[in-house]
């Protein structure tokens, strides 16, 4: 349903944490422009954590009316509790998204069973298509690809971004499930190499700063030319590592403003890049061939 490219959209703010709609259609014009193949709205690199549930809503309702029709909007609809995580994907097919992306719960550590009652239980609820998110990093707990098995079997569940890194996880999944069922990569560091075994695309940090070299290394991969995309992706390493110099979305967000596409604005407790990290994001700038304001 989905492939290639699909930034993890950021969420702009002016100084005093407020979202910024302005620059949100400016980023979204700027990755419809460069070749981004799917928009992710407010997932764990649009902040979705400080947002409240109101204001969760709205910017996905906004992305979809900005983006009009132009590429696929998936929004980040995962949650804590299975109640939560419900409505606010109920609220995101009724914004017209093209997909949910939901991510395990967090903090709480949930059972193999509770990770499979709980997105089927969304998936039940919220007729739209869902792509279930595996992050242990993030979330302290690892949906293990027999979970994922039973949870294919789900007639709207139709893919998982998994961002383990594990090469060997993408293989054993696909085996489990079948062709039918959708791999989305969640780690730019391993993007490439995931979408020659068989992933279908890159859920990405890296396509905020430099969607169309992304795009163009996704389609490479996608395509079977791993010269080609090795090329391409050779540009794009720096910024895997630089862009988690910090917690995300502290280096994204603060490359973004010095590109000059958004103001300096997020939300405690997040805060701006450390001083002592910025030359590491300037040269993986730099190294993409990303014009900068410095």
């Amino acid at each position: 349903m989905f492939q290639g490219s699909m930034v993890a959209l950021v969420t702009p703010m002016h100084e005093d944490g407020s979202v910024d709609y302005p620059s949100l259609q400016k980023l979204i014009d700027f990755h419809v422009e460069q070749g981004t193949d799917a928009i992710v709205s407010v997932g764990t690199t649009g902040e979705a954590s400080t947002l409240g549930f109101d204001e969760h809503c709205e910017v996905i309702r906004e992305t979809v009316r900005m983006v009009r029709g132009r590429v696929p909007v998936i929004g980040g609809t995962g949650a804590n509790a299975t109640n939560e995580a419900i409505e606010l994907t109920r609220g995101a097919m009724e914004a017209g998204v093209d997909a949910c992306l939901l991510v395990n719960p967090y903090y709480i550590k949930p059972t193999q069973e509770g990770l499979y009652r709980h997105h089927r239980a969304v998936a039940e609820a919220v007729p739209v298509p869902q792509i279930i998110y595996n992050v242990p990093g993030r979330t302290a707990c690892d949906m293990r690809p027999e979970t994922v098995q039973r949870l294919s079997e789900t007639r709207n569940i139709i893919g998982v971004k998994e961002a383990t890194g594990d090469i060997a996880r993408v293989h054993d999944i696909r085996d489990r499930c079948g062709d039918g069922f959708e791999i989305y990569s969640g780690d730019d560091a391993t993007a490439m190499e995931a979408i020659l075994a068989g992933a279908r695309g890159d859920i990405s940090v890296t396509a905020n700063v430099a969607p169309q070299l992304m795009h163009e290394m996704c389609m490479a991969a996608l395509a079977g030319e791993r010269e080609l995309a090795e090329d391409l992706n050779a540009r794009l390493e720096p910024l895997h590592r630089g862009l988690f110099v910090e917690s995300s979305p502290i280096p994204v967000k603060w490359a973004l403003h010095i590109m000059g596409l958004i103001g300096p604005g997020i939300r405690l407790p997040l805060t701006l890049l450390s001083e002592d990290c910025h030359d590491i994001v300037l040269e993986a700038l730099r190294h993409a061939g990303v014009q900068v304001n410095v």
